[in-house]
């Protein structure tokens, strides 16, 4: 059974206090300071438990979150901002860890999400490309309808 932080952080202390390596005086001190990096220790050891293998970079990839195979931390999306403190971009992440180019760097669900809004929207119908060729291939259909006069226009006109 493992022990909590709390019991070896006290252990240690009592060893020291019977060693005579520590007055009286120093006890809470030392309470606080072995305490704290023991629980930096633990949340180190957390961190390392929490990063998969270089070699399972697909394990990394859930349908909520994806995880930094660098620092263990899990994200919807793996940023260049967050890359860049790794001292990487998203192409050497791929290179360094195996992943295929065409796997995005999200989450499932935020890759789903994303190709459905991008369906729906279909962003390239407003491309000024797509409207160009558009207009070669059919030059009637693209021109806006013309709206037909109200009886009140028509009094105005004549």
């Amino acid at each position: 059974m493992s022990k909590t932080t709390l019991e070896m952080t006290k252990e240690l202390v009592i060893a020291q206090i019977e060693a005579k390596a520590l007055s009286p005086d120093e006890v809470q001190t030392i309470l606080r300071q072995t305490h704290a990096v023991l629980m930096s220790l633990q949340d180190q050891e957390a961190r390392h438990e929490a990063v998969p293998e270089s070699g399972t970079w697909k394990k990394s990839v859930t349908r909520h979150t994806i995880t930094c195979l660098e620092c263990g931390v899990p994200f919807k999306q793996l940023s260049g901002r967050h890359l860049k403190r790794h001292g990487l971009n998203a192409r050497s992440y791929r290179a360094k860890y195996d992943i295929p180019w065409t796997q995005p760097l999200a989450a499932k669900d935020t890759t789903t999400r994303r190709k459905r809004l991008v369906q729906r929207i279909r962003p390239w119908e407003k491309a000024p490309q797509f409207v160009k060729a558009q207009q070669r291939k059919n030059p009637k259909a693209t021109e806006a309808p013309k709206r037909a006069r109200t009886k009140r226009a028509e009094r105005a006109y004549a």
